[in-house]
């Protein structure tokens, strides 16, 4: 065993590790610090998978953006309210239920596919090349060349929900 599988497993485990603790914890807080570890965890998977763009799109909209606005609305929640943030434990026959599952369904699903005869890995095959070069710089020029004008537009879409979110909340404060 090489030392980059070691790490892919070590990756993995803590990846699965955090995501069980996020099920068992009763604090939303602890929860989404937990997710932030496994968001990073599964980003760790992507650069082993040689999929680098979408590890620092992972982290940059996973960890950076979404969960700090999670985090901070859940920080603000709790100093409001005065009260420790945890949830209810009502349902745990039904969550468990569906868990399961679903999982069931997605292993089944994943050990009837033939991942030999797909097309693209066929073709790797065939070419006899592993490709290790980054896709970040060419994908960085694509987007701020041929594809500048749907980016631009994606950014102004973007800011325009973000007015629209801060006026219906500041119309439900008043």
């Amino acid at each position: 065993m090489s030392i980059a599988q070691i790490i892919f497993y070590i990756f993995a485990g803590i990846t699965v590790i955090s995501a069980l603790m996020i099920l068992f914890t009763r604090n939303v807080l602890y929860s989404a610090f937990l997710l932030i570890v496994t968001f990073l965890g599964v980003a760790a998977i992507y650069v082993f998978a040689g999929a680098d763009f979408l590890a620092i799109t992972q982290i940059l909209v996973y960890v950076g953006g979404i969960l700090v606005l999670m985090i901070f609305g859940v920080m603000l929640t709790n100093k409001i309210s005065g009260q420790a943030v945890m949830t209810e434990g009502q349902h745990h026959f039904w969550a468990a239920l569906i868990g399961l599952s679903l999982f069931g369904l997605l292993s089944y699903t994943i050990l009837q596919v033939n991942f030999s005869s797909l097309a693209w890995i066929q073709a790797a095959r065939n070419a006899n090349e592993q490709v290790q070069e980054s896709t970040i710089q060419r994908l960085g020029i694509l987007l701020m060349s041929d594809f500048v004008l749907p980016f631009e537009l994606a950014g102004v879409l973007l800011l325009i929900a973000l007015i629209g979110a801060a006026f219906i909340a500041k119309r439900q404060l008043d």
